[in-house]
């Protein structure tokens, strides 16, 4: 039944097909949510790529030093290089041998009463021992004329003083950053591992949601979730795909078999609530996707909807409204990818309400916050007033969601609570 029917049509026809919607009031736990997707963890495998391009991509393997760092005794200033001996017998001038830069082999004195002229970074030959600045020292007609007091070794970065060769310098499991790249690069490391991402699609659903493009009528709302998904998924550099499916459920059903069987996860928003064109909940269930929970004790998003097939294919069903979608990416799935690609170090924070709250009904309420310093240097989050889930107005200058703890009505400025954050 196609696109042209009205909703009702297509409500009587899923029920001649035997939907039967089954209402419940059961819930989980934030906790108990968290645990659940949690468990379902995946490892995806690992890909070698260039070193250039693995900026932000997950480390799969440590760097280990191919040769002692720094690999040669080298200057750490520009001056003269001496060896100590001559200074203890009381030689104060020392004839220049050579001048020596960085990059050339290194060149010996031959005999304790020269030195060489030297540039930092430089390798020092082993006939040397102790570095001057050209600051402290006067030189006339080829002679560096001494007056200060020295001691042996100064100036001297020594040959495997950082790292001996085959010592680690980057751990495994860490996002690649610019300077993990400097290192790679340092030690020849053109071609890096790096943890393989999951392949994603976001479906959006709803006859009332039209393209970003277009102009809606007075009873239509233009389509922002999937493109807010798909933006943070970039951060993770996830290209995720998008769908957007009408409230047609044998549509939903066709699709929903083609993404499981092509993606490892499917990210859908809205069709889970209890309403009678909310199909997803059943159509996953025919399709053979098994249920792990539907509904949290939790406001926004209460109705949230999670399964897996039995090829361990995840399906991440969110409620539709914005704030609701934005929480629940943030609660529950970055933590999961995060797990599934062994990112350490990833935990949420906890800021110091900086005004009370009340809240009216017995849910874990997930607030938007300003998050910011105080003079202790102690994080801090003041909450903002919205209009519920469907207000997302506020999402740009907040910039994360503290947690407020279940079966409590009441919260205190000065009280401290968990943070997820958000634009940072």
């Amino acid at each position: 039944m196609g696109s042209g029917t009205t909703k009702s049509e297509r409500f009587i026809h899923s029920s001649v097909y035997g939907y039967n919607r089954r209402i419940t009031m059961e819930m989980i736990t934030v906790q108990q949510a968290e645990d659940i997707i949690l468990s379902q963890k995946n490892d995806f495998g690992i890909e070698y790529i260039a070193y250039d391009q693995a900026l932000g991509r997950v480390l799969a393997e440590d760097l280990t030093a191919d040769r002692d760092l720094p690999p040669f005794n080298r200057p750490t200033v520009d001056g003269i290089a001496i060896r100590y001996t001559a200074y203890e017998k009381g030689i104060r001038s020392f004839p220049i041998k050579a001048i020596q830069s960085a990059g050339e082999p290194s060149v010996s004195i031959d005999s304790e009463a020269e030195c060489i002229e030297i540039m930092t970074g430089a390798a020092l030959d082993n006939s040397v021992d102790t570095v001057i600045r050209y600051e402290d020292i006067a030189i006339y007609n080829g002679i560096a004329n001494l007056s200060i007091e020295i001691k042996k070794g100064q100036n001297i970065h020594l040959k495997g003083k950082d790292k001996k060769g085959g010592e680690i310098l980057v751990k495994a499991h860490q996002v690649i950053t610019p300077a993990i790249i400097g290192i790679a690069s340092s030690i020849g490391k053109t071609s890096i591992a790096v943890k393989k991402l999951p392949k994603i699609i976001i479906i959006s659903t709803g006859d009332e949601m039209v393209s970003p493009e277009s102009i809606p009528s007075p009873y239509q709302l233009r389509r922002s979730n999937g493109i807010t998904i798909q933006s943070v998924l970039k951060k993770y550099h996830i290209e995720a795909d998008t769908l957007h499916l009408n409230d047609d459920y044998e549509e939903i059903k066709k699709e929903l078999s083609r993404c499981i069987n092509k993606y490892d996860v499917l990210l859908m928003s809205g069709g889970v609530s209890m309403g009678k064109f909310d199909y997803l909940p059943q159509a996953c269930e025919e399709l053979g996707i098994k249920k792990l929970f539907h509904k949290i004790k939790q406001r926004p998003g209460k109705p949230f909807w999670f399964g897996t097939s039995n090829t361990q294919k995840l399906v991440f069903a969110f409620p539709g409204n914005p704030v609701s979608v934005f929480m629940c990416l943030h609660r529950y799935f970055i933590p999961w990818l995060e797990k599934s690609l062994e990112i350490s170090g990833c935990s949420p924070g906890f800021a110091v309400l900086q005004n009370d709250i009340e809240v009216p009904f017995s849910l874990q309420y997930f607030v938007q916050v300003k998050l910011g310093t105080n003079q202790l240097g102690q994080l801090t989050a003041e909450s903002v007033n919205t209009n519920g889930s469907g207000d997302f107005s506020h999402l740009a200058d907040t910039n994360a969601f503290m947690e407020l703890p279940l079966e409590q009505n009441s919260f205190k400025k000065g009280e401290v609570y968990r943070v997820w954050k958000y634009n940072d």
